[in-house]
Order: structure tokens, then sequence, then C-alpha cells
């Protein structure tokens, strides 16, 4: 049987961040399909999330060590964005959304995040290439890249499922 390994967020703090968190990943989700754009808005609003409820459901000290975690992952993505490995939309909310993973939990979540890269970019690729789903949302930018791939779909998926897990 299936099991997901034990992470450091508590059920209190998967159930305030999820309210928050959930539909805005979801609309980054969309929003890159639809036009290969993850707004500053919305990379603001993750941030903005994590310091306003953070505080009220993480003990002061793990709060506050966080905001290392995205200091550290900013300089990474703005690195990975210099050299076009990634766009700056998608450095902006991994940056965001690294204060919500604990340290003891980020090899876990970078394997969640290759292992959501591959099935994004397969789900993406197939769904594509089936004429009746690509006709249900024709003018979506995403159908039209060839290289490029919009990488807030598979990001804000695991970030959901990374903060889902001690629900189950």
């Amino acid at each position: 049987m299936f099991a997901f390994p034990e992470v450091s967020v508590t059920v209190t703090q998967s159930i305030a961040f999820l309210i928050f968190v959930a539909p805005l990943c979801i609309y980054v989700a969309w929003n890159d399909l639809r036009a290969m754009k993850i707004p500053t808005w919305s990379t603001d609003a993750l941030a903005i999330i994590f310091v306003v409820v953070g505080i009220f459901v993480m003990p002061f000290s793990d709060y506050l060590w966080r905001y290392a975690h995205f200091g550290v992952v900013l300089i990474v993505a703005i690195l990975l964005n210099t050299i076009g490995a990634m766009g700056a939309g998608d450095s902006k909310f991994l940056a965001s959304a690294a204060p919500f993973v604990a340290l003891d939990d980020a090899g876990f979540v970078l394997m969640l995040l290759g292992a959501g890269m591959a099935a994004g970019l397969a789900i993406h690729r197939i769904a594509r290439s089936i004429p009746a789903v690509r006709n249900m949302v024709p003018d979506w930018e995403s159908w039209a890249q060839k290289k490029r791939f919009p990488m807030g779909f598979p990001m804000g998926a695991v970030l959901i499922v990374y903060l889902a897990i001690p629900l189950f």
C-alpha cells in the first residue's frame, strides 16, 4: 500500500495554508497554460499568504527561518532565469513557494518537483496532441510552444500536494 512520507507540515498548517494556496496555485497553473505567464500579483499573493497565515500557525523561530528559504531559492531561480532555464514568473513562483517548505522536507519536495515536472510535461504534450482536448481551449498559448513549457502547471500542483500530505 502506498503511503506518503512524513513531512514537517502539521494538519493545522496544511488546512490553513491550503485554503488560500490551492485556489491561487490552480489559477497560476491555468494562466500559465493559457498565456505562458505567471502574473507578478499571483507570486506576490503567494508570499503574502505565507507572511500572514504562517505567523499564526507556525512556531515563531521556524516562521522566521523560512524567510531564508525565500532568499536562497530566489538567488538560485534568478541564476536559472539568467541562463534561460526558466522564465521570470517561474522563478518568482518558486521563491514565493519556498517558505512553505520545511528544510527537512527539501529533498523530498525536490524529488516531488522533478516527478511533477516530468508528469506535467507528459500530460501537457499528450493533451495537446488530442484534438478534442485542444479544441476545448484552442487559444492556449502553451499549445503552440515547441521548446517552452508552462512550469506553473506542475509547480502549483506540487505545492498543493506537499501541503496536503498531512491530511492523508
